[in-house]
């Protein structure tokens, strides 16, 4: 399975996104953090990619299929995405909003298989202990872990993640990340998250497409970008990255003066 993306572009009105954005080719079991500051267009690609937005030009083809030429319901069956605020009616236990988002993919009826898949994800993820609870009495971390599962769980073949773990507390951030990058291995499903925190995209990710103004600046492994001069000028700070003893890499990074 492999995901290409060449010469995208999206505009909102009269204003131009994403400009001829490209990225090298993404294979099935491949995690690629999508980085860059706030407002340089990582939303825009999501959303271009899962039909949301209308992409003006370009190609995105996935296992050689021109997503663009799809309709909304073809593409949404093999393309997920979590955006930053991803609700569900607050009447529902956390069970049937998962299982909920599983069922708007594959039909009405419940069969003995959904409700094992539901249980599943919620294991994966640490959430079976919140089945039964009302998705309106879940803190913000919470509701955003349900988020995950509602996408995890109709296991597409491309799973597109808005910020992830922008709510979650360092432990359930460490832990989410780990059962996505475990869960999408373990099925060859590409996975392009947009993080804000590089350490934890150092971590995590196969490769970095760093995205600043609706331009694709860099693209490669976590240590070949995160070294670029082009990581200082758009976030506009001083970084150095270092090994850590455990062989990880880290960005330390300060204000510019």
């Amino acid at each position: 399975m492999t995901l290409e993306i060449s010469g995208l572009c999206s505009d909102y009105g009269s204003k131009k996104i994403l400009k001829d954005v490209s990225i090298a080719p993404v294979a099935g079991g491949e995690f690629v953090g999508l980085i860059g500051p706030n407002a340089s267009g990582k939303s825009t690609l999501f959303k271009s990619i899962a039909g949301a937005v209308k992409a003006t030009d370009g190609v995105i083809s996935l296992d050689g299929r021109d997503l663009r030429r799809a309709s909304r319901g073809q593409r949404s069956k093999v393309v997920a995405y979590m955006p930053q605020s991803y609700g569900c009616n607050a009447v529902l236990t956390v069970f049937e909003c998962v299982l909920l988002a599983l069922k708007q993919m594959t039909g009405w009826r419940v069969k003995q298989d959904d409700l094992q898949r539901v249980s599943n994800v919620l294991h994966a993820l640490g959430l079976s202990h919140l089945a039964d609870r009302g998705i309106s009495k879940l803190s913000g971390g919470q509701a955003q872990m349900v988020s995950v599962a509602q996408t995890l769980v109709r296991e597409p073949r491309l799973v597109l993640l808005d910020e992830p773990t922008s709510a979650l507390d360092l432990h359930h951030q460490l832990s989410i990340l780990s059962t996505i990058r475990a869960f999408m291995r373990n099925r060859n499903m590409i996975v392009i998250a947009a993080l804000h925190d590089l350490n934890l995209a150092a971590q995590f990710c196969d490769r970095l497409v760093l995205i600043k103004e609706g331009e694709v600046l860099a693209d490669g492994k976590p240590e070949k970008v995160l070294a670029l001069k082009e990581i200082d000028e758009t976030y506009r700070v001083m970084t150095n990255l270092e090994k850590t003893s455990r062989d990880t890499l880290y960005v330390d990074a300060r204000l510019s003066a």
